[in-house]
């Protein structure tokens, strides 16, 4: 155990835990891992253990917080949604979560909800909070793509009011599972294949269903290239996305937080309808939002 250690960080999504090591001057060790856990407290610490356990000194309870699906309803304790218009600070509402491990200090952020209509976040939140703590006066929409992509709207350093659209985990399914995967290739990017299948979405989204099975026949008759194919459905996806979402991002300021290859593609396709979106890399906005709260428990506690 490093003796700088001061607390530590942790993201826990729903298929991998990462955590960083903190101190004084800043990141001193990291680690990752598949998101193994069991449900319930002990599954989850036992989880933790294995991934942290060899950071953590005798006698001394050394404080991690922690966001995402630990929070959740069959994680390690519940985080109970805070129902918005929330603010982009969540430092009070952090729930302790029970440890048998004393050397363990664990606050959970809690997730956002919304009633009307109904849908949820759990990890963006953080996102959101390490984003507006370097645009204190940022008054826009922030787009957060992944397997479930949130559209959110803030205003005065509140969240108002989201959605979330399944764009990720469709093309996974659609790719992998689907008739498609005959024409996908495993990786790979054709920029102007995406931006015809924005296009199309955009122009017309009540024909997606029609568009997507197209892959399939160009493949076969025309003989689209594997690439192509990808990036056209790609395309697709994200053009209906943009679509759905257009009353968020249209005349809006606009920011797009994720990892850097999708990002740049949400970007892309935003840019093609003269959106000028700002970026920045996901998981530096979690490390960001995790470190104003322990900033804001320092300073309660002083």
């Amino acid at each position: 155990m490093d003796e700088r250690l001061d607390w530590i960080a942790v993201d826990w999504g729903s298929t991998r835990i990462r955590a960083v090591a903190l101190g004084p001057e800043g990141v001193i060790a990291t680690a990752e891992a598949a998101n193994t856990a069991h449900p319930g407290a002990a599954g989850h610490e036992a989880a933790l253990a294995d991934l942290i356990g060899g950071w953590l000194a005798p006698g001394r309870a050394t404080l991690v917080i922690a966001c995402g699906m630990v929070g959740a309803r069959h994680g390690w304790t519940e985080a109970k949604y805070r129902a918005v218009p929330a603010g982009t600070d969540p430092a009070e509402a952090l729930v302790r979560a029970p440890a048998a491990d004393p050397r363990l200090d664990l606050r959970i952020v809690p997730g956002l909800s919304q009633d009307r209509p109904a849908d949820v976040m759990r990890g963006e939140e953080t996102q959101i909070a390490g984003f507006i703590a370097g645009n204190p006066d940022f008054d826009g929409v922030i787009c957060l793509p992944g397997t479930h992509s949130k559209w959110a709207r803030v205003s005065a350093g509140e969240v108002v009011g989201f959605r979330t659209a399944m764009t990720g985990e469709l093309f996974a399914l659609l790719s992998t599972q689907s008739v498609l995967r005959h024409e996908m290739a495993p990786e790979g990017e054709d920029p102007e294949a995406f931006l015809d299948g924005v296009s199309r979405a955009l122009s017309r989204p009540e024909r997606l269903a029609t568009e997507l099975f197209s892959i399939r026949a160009e493949g076969l008759l025309h003989g689209l290239a594997p690439r192509a194919a990808r990036s056209r459905l790609s395309g697709l996806l994200i053009g209906a996305e943009l679509a759905a979402m257009r009353p968020f991002w249209l005349g809006q300021r606009v920011a797009v937080v994720g990892a850097p290859g999708v990002a740049a593609a949400y970007a892309q396709a935003l840019g093609a309808q003269g959106v000028a979106a700002e970026c920045a890399e996901g998981a530096d906005m979690v490390l960001a939002g995790l470190a104003m709260i322990r900033a804001r428990i320092r300073s309660a506690r002083a």
